[in-house]
C-alpha cells in the first residue's frame, strides 16, 4: 500500500500575495511600456497624413492639339500643364509628365494615385469664351485610381482637383482682361472658366471594400501565420512534455520526449507547412466564396496565400526557437504592431513619417500587401509590386530557415537542452 503523501501546507491568498511588490512590478512596467508603445506606433503613423504627405506620384497629361494663342508660343494645355507641374504643392505632388496612354498604364500598375488630364480642345475651348455667346466651358479631368486605397487616392484628387481650379484662376484672369464690354453672365463665366470633372481613372469592384479588402486580406493572412505559428508550437511542446496543458479545471503533464532543439524546430516546421495549406485554403474560401469578395486569378491567389502565410508561420518558429519565452512577444512586434502602420496598405507611405518608410523597406506586411493589392486589383501584374513580393517571400522564408536553425544548433553544441523531467 502506497504511502500517503506529505500534508499540504497553508494555501496562499490572493490578499495576501497583492501586497507584495515584487509582484507587481514586471507586469506593470511590461503591460505600460506595451501601452505606450503601440499608442506611439499605431497613431504615429495615421494621426497627420495631410502633415507627413510628400511626393505622392500623380500623372499629369497634356492632350492639348490646340494652335497658340495670338501673341503666345505654346497652346494653352501646355502653359497649364507646365505651371502645375512646376508646383509641387509644398513638395505634396510628385507629378509625372506622362503622355495619356502612359498614364492609365500606370493607373493600371498602381504605381501613381491619380491623374490630371487636360482634353485635347482646351486650347479651343478657352479662346473660345472670349467670343460673344460662348456658354461651353472648357473641362479638365481629374483620374481617381481607388486601388490604392480610398484614402491614398482621396489625397491625390484633393491635390489635382485644386490644382485645376488653380489653373482655372489663372486663366480667367487673363480672359477678363482680354475682354472688354461683357455682360456680368459672361464674365462671371470668365473669371472661373474650367469646369473640374471627376472620373474613376481605373475601377475596381464593387466588393473590393473601396480598396481596403487588399488590406483585410493580407492582414488576415499574416494572423494565420502568426496565430498558426505559436498554436503549433505550443502544441508540440505540450506534446512533448515541455510544457503543462491545462484547460478549466483539467491540468496534464506528458513525459518528457528527449528531442534537440534542432529536431523540435524542424518537427513546428514541417508541421507548419502542412497545417498552414488549410488556414490559406480557409482564409480564401471565406473572403471568396463566402463573402463574395471581388477576386480574380484565383489559382494565382491560392498558391500567395499559402506562400505568404507560410513565410509568416515559418519566420515565428524561428524567432520562438531563438528567443524562447518571450519568442510570441518578439514575433507580435515584428510581423503586426510594426507590420500594420509600415504597409502603405491603409494610409500611403508618402503620407506617414520617415521612420515607417524605413520599416516599410524590410516588413513583412508591407511586402506582402504589395503582392496582394496586385492580384486583386491590379491583374496581378508583376510591375504593380506582385514581381517584388514574391522575391520578399522568398527571401523572408530563407531567412527564418537560416536563423532558426542557425540558433538551434548553436544551442544544441552548447549544450543548452530543454529536458525537464515530468514532475511528480
Amino acid at each position: 500500500m502506497a504511502e500517503p503523501g506529505p500534508e499540504p501546507g497553508p494555501r496562499a491568498t490572493a490578499a495576501a500575495l497583492l501586497r507584495r511588490p515584487k509582484l507587481w512590478l514586471l507586469p506593470a512596467v511590461l503591460t505600460g511600456l506595451l501601452a505606450l508603445l503601440l499608442s506611439l506606433l499605431y497613431m504615429g503613423g495615421i494621426v497627420n497624413p495631410n502633415g507627413d504627405l510628400r511626393d505622392l506620384p500623380i500623372a499629369l497629361v497634356n492632350s492639348d492639339t490646340g494652335e497658340p494663342p495670338t501673341g503666345q508660343k505654346e497652346n494653352l494645355g501646355t502653359q497649364v500643364t507646365a505651371a502645375i507641374a512646376a508646383d509641387t504643392a509644398g513638395g505634396k505632388a510628385d507629378w509625372r509628365t506622362l503622355t495619356r496612354a502612359q498614364a492609365q498604364d500606370q493607373l493600371d500598375s498602381g504605381k501613381v494615385y491619380g491623374a490630371l488630364v487636360v482634353p485635347a480642345d482646351f486650347t479651343d475651348s478657352v479662346t473660345a469664351l472670349a467670343t460673344t455667346g460662348a456658354t461651353k466651358r472648357p473641362t479638365m479631368t481629374v483620374l481617381t485610381n481607388p486601388g490604392k486605397g480610398s484614402l491614398g487616392s482621396s489625397l491625390a484628387s484633393q491635390i489635382t482637383t485644386k490644382a485645376a481650379h488653380a489653373a482655372s484662376s489663372t486663366i480667367g484672369e487673363q480672359l477678363t482682361a482680354s475682354v472688354t464690354g461683357a455682360d456680368a453672365r459672361t464674365k462671371l463665366l470668365l473669371a472661373d472658366p474650367v469646369t473640374v470633372v471627376s472620373e474613376v481613372g481605373h475601377p475596381i469592384g464593387t466588393h473590393s471594400g473601396l480598396g481596403l479588402t487588399a488590406f483585410y486580406y493580407t492582414l488576415l493572412l499574416v494572423l494565420a501565420g502568426f496565430m498558426g505559428g505559436n498554436v503549433i508550437s505550443n502544441g508540440v511542446d505540450t506534446a512533448l512534455g515541455y510544457a503543462d496543458n491545462e484547460i478549466g479545471p483539467w491540468h496534464t503533464r506528458r513525459p518528457t520526449v528527449p528531442i534537440t532543439r534542432t529536431q523540435t524546430l524542424l518537427l513546428k516546421m514541417a508541421m507548419t507547412a502542412g497545417i498552414t495549406l488549410i488556414s490559406a485554403s480557409l482564409v480564401m474560401l471565406a473572403c471568396v466564396a463566402m463573402l463574395d469578395m471581388d477576386a480574380s486569378h484565383l489559382p494565382l491567389l491560392w498558391i500567395y496565400s499559402y506562400c505568404a502565410a507560410l513565410a509568416v508561420g515559418l519566420g515565428v518558429q524561428a524567432i520562438n526557437a531563438a528567443f524562447g519565452g518571450i519568442g510570441q512577444l518578439v514575433s507580435m512586434f515584428v510581423f503586426i504592431v510594426l507590420g500594420l502602420p509600415s504597409s502603405g496598405a491603409t494610409v500611403p507611405l508618402q503620407a506617414v513619417p520617415d521612420f515607417y518608410r524605413f520599416l516599410s523597406h524590410f516588413e513583412p506586411m508591407r511586402q506582402l500587401s504589395d503582392g496582394v493589392r496586385a492580384i486583386l486589383y491590379f491583374d496581378a501584374r508583376g510591375d504593380a509590386g506582385l514581381t517584388r513580393s514574391w522575391i520578399m517571400i522568398a527571401l523572408g522564408t530563407v531567412l527564418a530557415l537560416l536563423f532558426g536553425f542557425a540558433m538551434t544548433v548553436y544551442y544544441d553544441r552548447k549544450g543548452h537542452q530543454r529536458l525537464t523531467p515530468r514532475p511528480v
